[in-house]
């Protein structure tokens, strides 16, 4: 069989090696994205963490720092879970530069939604926001916490099922 002849699925031999080439050049390209946004995301998180520190030492060292203030908490706990975010999020991008896993996964996106929904609640202020976001804040948080464990059970089921194969 010649390279111009159909293959088994009506697939001729060279559009084959033209996928395959296309894409290896594609997964050189995905893998340099999620490099270049890996570094972008460290720099995000040391420079975040710099000006935590810097905004926190003085008002520690100088006695200020009172963490039972409703609006001292809020600003400090908001800032230590964005850059708590920001650590998951690189994370699960130097996971796929690292190639331990081929795509951002699923699971990974709920996780990092549920958390910057539990930083909205921590720094929202209850005065300041209507019933109906409240509302919708927290049917948001019920349904990504259902997907997510929704996720959590399938991959659980699917190990479950590996390693009685195994």
């Amino acid at each position: 069989m010649n390279a111009s002849d159909p293959g088994p699925q009506g697939v001729r031999q060279d559009d084959d090696g033209w996928r395959a080439a296309f894409l290896t050049v594609y997964d050189g390209f995905e893998q340099l994205v999620a490099l270049v946004l890996s570094a972008l995301i460290a720099v995000v998180i040391v420079v975040a963490l710099i000006q935590l520190v810097l905004g926190i030492l003085p008002l520690v060292v100088g006695g200020a720092l009172d963490v039972l203030d409703h609006g001292v908490f809020q600003a400090l706990f908001g800032t230590i879970i964005t850059i708590l975010i920001a650590i998951e999020f690189g994370h699960s991008i130097v996971r796929v530069a690292l190639r331990h896993e081929r795509l951002v996964q699923v699971k990974t996106v709920v996780l990092i939604a549920l958390l910057a929904l539990a930083r909205k609640f921590i720094v929202l202020d209850t005065l300041a926001v209507d019933a109906a976001t409240m509302a919708a804040l927290a049917l948001a948080t019920l349904v990504l916490g259902a997907v997510y464990w929704l996720l959590r059970e399938r991959d659980d089921r699917g190990k479950a099922a590996t390693a009685r194969a195994g």
